[in-house]
């Protein structure tokens, strides 16, 4: 028998998310960011959900092959480019849209032998210090791809460190409209944050990753609770035991949890294995039989417990919620010193996962 163990990608959730987006830029283009298998939910399952998307933007080769497979005809960006020169044959042969930041990739453009141009976002570093051209050498940059016979369309790109945050996006705009002023084409700026807070970024295209999936890019749910977005992922399971401890009885790996007076432990079917974080600390929330509740002792590899003082009505076989509807991902990942990010990518594949 299977362990009581699921993970549930709402898609209906997927594509009120799409719409919450689009409302906060209505003038703009979307490239719905599907990168990480679609941030752990499944690039197959997110698809029916995010079909009205302008464009689909991720990293792998083979996700974008995936993509045209399952039936979508419209753009895909590959957000950190090609690597090779025989990537340029994928690229040329799925007709896709491909990032472009260095001297290194336009050489293996303009080298190419292609059936048709490829449409390039050029890529300026405003800040972030990762990828792109630097704002003084991205005129020069432009100016050769767009002389090179296998380029097509040209969108300027960048991305912002800090939309998120309280440095905001204003000192990156100053540096990328320095660095493309003169240039035509079409502009691709706004993450997550920046589409939701930083409107004067949105342009002609915005690239949305988080919030499709409906957690906050700042990590904090309060920031995002007025939009409208909706928890895509139910991590869920069930309590397979009972304990009913003595006070100062301990529980699980190391001891580290202490019974302060008599108390009923219960024993969730989830450990780190399936991708929760093993460093969860005591206090990281859950939510049993409808209830909130707290994690005790150590997070095992197939195992954790919960304090069931606040459930008494919870016996075996009652639902666990580890995040979704009732309980944000956004503050497990807090509570656990992460984001919420790095929880959904982090499920583990034996971890069974289905989309309704």
């Amino acid at each position: 028998m299977p362990r009581p163990l699921s993970a549930t990608i709402n898609t209906a959730a997927l594509a009120n998310n799409l719409a919450v987006a689009r409302r906060f830029a209505p003038s703009a283009k979307i490239w719905a960011v599907v990168k990480a298998n679609a941030y752990g939910h499944g690039l197959a399952r997110v698809f029916p959900g995010l079909r009205a998307t302008d464009g689909f933007g991720l990293l792998d080769l083979d996700e974008a092959v995936k993509l045209r497979e399952l039936g979508w005809a419209g753009p895909i960006l590959l957000l950190e480019g090609f690597f090779r020169p025989t990537d340029l044959d994928l690229v040329d042969r799925y007709s896709l849209t491909t990032a472009l930041h260095s001297d290194e990739q336009l050489r293996m453009l303009e080298l190419a032998r292609l059936s048709k141009p490829v449409n390039i976002q050029l890529k300026m570093n405003s800040g972030m210090n990762r990828l792109g051209y630097t704002p003084e050498r991205f005129q020069a940059a432009w100016e050769r791809a767009r002389a090179a016979q296998g380029v097509g369309q040209i969108t300027l790109m960048t991305h912002f460190s800090d939309a998120d945050g309280e440095r905001g996006i204003q000192a990156q705009m100053a540096v990328f409209e320095r660095g493309a002023q003169g240039i035509s084409g079409a502009r691709s700026l706004a993450n997550s944050a920046a589409t939701l807070w930083h409107p004067a970024s949105h342009f002609d295209w915005v690239r949305p990753g988080i919030i499709l999936y409906g957690a906050s890019p700042s990590g904090v749910h309060a920031a995002i609770q007025d939009t409208g977005l909706q928890p895509v992922m139910t991590f869920s399971s069930e309590l397979i035991a009972v304990q009913t401890l003595a006070e100062g009885q301990t529980v699980g790996y190391g001891s580290i949890f202490a019974a302060r007076g008599p108390m009923r432990i219960g024993v969730v079917a989830c450990g780190y294995a399936d991708g929760y974080p093993r460093l969860a600390p005591e206090g990281t929330p859950v939510v049993v039989d409808g209830v909130l509740t707290r994690i005790v002792g150590r997070v095992s590899m197939d195992m954790l417990t919960v304090d069931l003082t606040p459930c008494p009505a919870a016996n075996v076989g009652t639902r666990v919620e580890l995040w979704g509807p009732a309980l944000p991902i956004d503050t497990v990942a807090s509570a656990c010193g992460t984001v919420g990010y790095e929880l959904m990518c982090a499920l583990a594949p034996r971890v069974p996962m289905r989309a309704q």
